[in-house]
């Protein structure tokens, strides 16, 4: 089987044409067609317009177009043929992204259905024929993009509550309450896989004890940002987490502002990870969607990632968070590629996390703030749950 793709747009990168190609690969498997071969070419309305108007006698713009192989053959008898040449598949990026805006779709949803229609159409599909016809194509289709999507990943990422906020809560009065501890355990019993705690070098929030005491208590895994300086790193060895999470912090800064920078700082990190390795502790780096950053992070021993989400999150319009959620897209590719284990976070909430879930090579989402502050009208447990329930279905935004 071979899926030859031509990007003739030149608007995306390698693996989001990875992506899409290992798609359209799928869906030839889907039909028995895996020993056929197919191309695929990106282009833009112009280019359609013209194929449109040469062949189809129609003036302007459409999504997709095909051009069988084997025009004479049908989907019932093109498995019996000599010939494996399907034939070619047009698709206008432009018309598409202008779809994916009107349904609510990612661009990836939509150039994969165009995609599932054209290669119907090659096997001999036609919805103008009749309503039968119609019916019958557009019940495939949906069969085939339920297949596509089920074969993505085993399972959507897990949702981390970092319980931050809560200790600092606590620490504005100088008082026992709120208790971390206390919130750590609803959000396990609300589905949580993870408790995220971050220990600052000036202790505005979560303390000493608290980390302690959590690493008694948590029964799923304690994930434990810190910076990578020598007391943080002895602290790390001695407590044992599961997961330590190395990242940027400037003592102004309230939260965790942007990602680490692992290129200037490479003989350091190493040092850290190598440290933490040999205790037996695996070690994520919080970095920015950089591919540069990805591959440091691999270079210098990192098992996981974290992409840190914030420009995304506080994108002003729709272009930019899309331009935002590409990047998290390729970086997240490239380090799956690579061989490290992707997880995501910072300043997502309850509108813009599906996006970020829907992404098949993220493993797990750390959310915080946002959780606790609906928690304060709707309670812990519920909070919880009704964020795990956008990760979960995320997908159906794809």
């Amino acid at each position: 089987m071979s899926v030859t793709l031509i990007d003739n747009f030149e608007r995306f990168r390698s693996a989001q044409l990875s992506r899409l190609k290992a798609a359209a690969a799928f869906l030839l498997g889907q039909n028995n067609l895996s020993g056929h071969n197919v191309n695929i070419v990106l282009t833009n309305d112009q280019e359609i317009s013209h194929f449109n108007k040469k062949y189809r006698k129609h003036s302007g713009p459409t999504n997709v177009l095909s051009f069988p192989f084997q025009a004479e053959f049908d989907h019932v008898d093109i498995h019996f043929h000599p010939v494996t040449e399907l034939g070619d598949i047009i698709i206008s990026v432009e018309t598409a992204e202008r779809e994916a805006h009107r349904y609510d779709q990612s661009l990836y949803y939509r150039l994969s259905w165009l995609m599932t229609h054209g290669i119907l159409h090659l096997l001999g599909y036609d919805h103008e024929r009749s309503e039968a016809d119609a019916n019958e194509m557009y019940d495939l289709e949906a069969q085939l993009m339920s297949e596509l999507h089920n074969q993505r990943r085993r399972s959507m990422p897990n949702l981390a509550v970092n319980v931050d906020h809560v200790a600092t809560i606590r620490q504005a009065q100088g008082v026992m309450e709120p208790d971390p501890l206390t919130a750590a355990a609803i959000c396990e019993l609300a589905g949580a896989k993870g408790i995220v705690v971050h220990l600052r070098e000036d202790r505005q929030g979560i303390q000493d004890r608290d980390v302690k005491l959590l690493r008694e208590t948590v029964k799923t895994k304690l994930i434990l940002e810190m910076e990578a300086v020598k007391e943080m790193v002895k602290f790390a060895l001695d407590l044992r987490p599961d997961i330590v999470t190395l990242v940027a912090q400037r003592r102004e800064e309230l939260t965790i502002e942007g990602g680490l920078d692992v290129i200037s700082q490479k003989k350091k990190i190493a040092r850290s990870i190598e440290k933490m390795t040999k205790a037996g502790i695996p070690v994520s780096l919080l970095i920015d969607p950089d591919l540069k950053q990805v591959k440091s992070a691999y270079e210098v021993g990192a098992t996981y990632v974290g992409i840190h989400t914030g420009s995304y999150a506080e994108a002003a319009d729709l272009v930019s968070r899309q331009a935002e959620l590409s990047l998290i897209e390729e970086a997240a590719e490239e380090a799956w590629q690579l061989g490290l284990h992707v997880n995501a976070g910072h300043g997502l909430n309850y509108v813009n996390t599906a996006p970020i879930a829907a992404i098949e090579t993220i493993e797990e989402i750390a959310i915080g703030h946002a959780i606790i502050s609906r928690a304060i009208f709707s309670g812990l447990e519920q909070a919880v749950r009704e964020m795990d329930r956008i990760i979960q279905n995320g997908s159906s935004l794809l």
